[in-house]
């Protein structure tokens, strides 16, 4: 079976997190192949979530106009060409990129625009979530929820909430998600990473989100899990940025995808960041294949469980749905 060939479904992608080397150094020059790999990747093991995420402002720092936004966009979906995805929701925090003057609405129309444009240039489909971070106050994650709404009807289709969950509290986001609740807006929120079940507990019990990012320690409580089913919430999954971050798996073979999915929880794959997590979808799921036996029907279904969470219209649902089974219907004759 041709991994590299096989279509792919990716809802967990960080935009300022993913920029190629060749990126890099376009943006910035100076920039060598050693000082790439020793100051954007980080760690192959972080103490935590914090260390790992000091990495981070190496992308958006780079990422300040409206060309070095585009290029941005335009790396990515290289990556995503070269990796078989057809369908990718991107994240983004637009109050990031506004130290050398642009707003956060102008940083969101020329994401999307550009979005729109790799769209009809390279065949994916795609979307953009816009994120709020831990660390910031009520009135920013009120502006990011805002974005959302005023670009409604756009490639932008949902709120995230991301950053290190452990060092700051929810309290300032629960506002901009009970908006985005009343208005009707799509959520996810980062959980179960930095923190145990307990976050899990947490953000959907306060912030109801239909998806959770990463959620991996939710392995450790039965009744969460439980929860998980009962209610349909998503697990954006991506096992080598866990692996890297989260100090109590050992290693890929103790993470818990391959029992989180035996227990019949939804859930994907998904890298993350393929720039503090150099890794692609096709590396993820050799190694699924090779630590816990996955095959095409593995794949496949954890592939088709991410288009039924996916933040996007049926018909473009029933679209990727047939584009998976032809693709690995092909695949699995070879």
């Amino acid at each position: 079976m041709d991994i590299r060939a096989l279509p792919k479904i990716e809802l967990h992608l960080h935009l300022d997190c993913s920029l190629s080397y060749q990126a890099v150094s376009t943006l910035d020059p100076r920039v060598t192949r050693e000082e790439y790999e020793r100051d954007y990747i980080a760690p192959r093991r972080c103490t935590n979530l914090a260390e790992f995420l000091t990495r981070a402002p190496k992308g958006f720092q780079l990422m300040q106009t409206e060309d070095s936004l585009r290029l941005v966009v335009e790396d990515l979906f290289s990556q995503l060409v070269q990796d078989g995805v057809i369908y990718a929701e991107i994240r983004f925090a637009p109050l990031l990129h506004t130290d050398r003057g642009l707003t956060s609405e102008r940083v969101v129309q020329i994401v999307e625009a550009a979005t729109s444009n790799m769209i009809r240039n390279s065949g994916i489909e795609a979307r953009l979530i816009l994120c709020t971070l831990r660390h910031f106050t009520e009135q920013q994650s009120m502006e990011v929820v805002g974005l959302v709404e005023k670009f409604r009807g756009s490639h932008v289709v949902a709120l995230d909430l991301a950053g290190d969950e452990a060092g700051f509290p929810i309290d300032a986001h629960l506002g901009a998600y009970r908006h985005a609740r009343d208005n009707g807006l799509c959520r996810t929120a980062h959980a179960g990473e930095a923190r145990g079940p307990d976050s899990v507990w947490e953000t959907i019990q306060l912030l109801q989100p239909t998806r959770i990012g990463h959620g991996t320690r939710s392995i450790e409580d039965p009744r969460l899990l439980e929860k998980l089913k009962r209610e349909g919430i998503h697990l954006e999954i991506c096992p080598s940025a866990n692996v890297q971050i989260i100090p109590s798996i050992a290693g890929w073979e103790h993470h818990p995808i391959d029992r989180l999915y035996r227990a019949g929880v939804a859930l994907n794959v998904n890298t993350d960041t393929r720039m503090l997590t150099p890794v692609t979808l096709t590396s993820e799921y050799e190694a699924l294949e090779q630590i816990f036996s996955w095959g095409g029907e593995e794949l496949l279904r954890t592939n088709l469980m991410g288009v039924d969470a996916a933040f996007a219209g049926e018909a473009v649902k029933q679209h990727l749905k047939t584009k998976l089974l032809q693709g690995y219907t092909v695949a699995t004759r070879a």
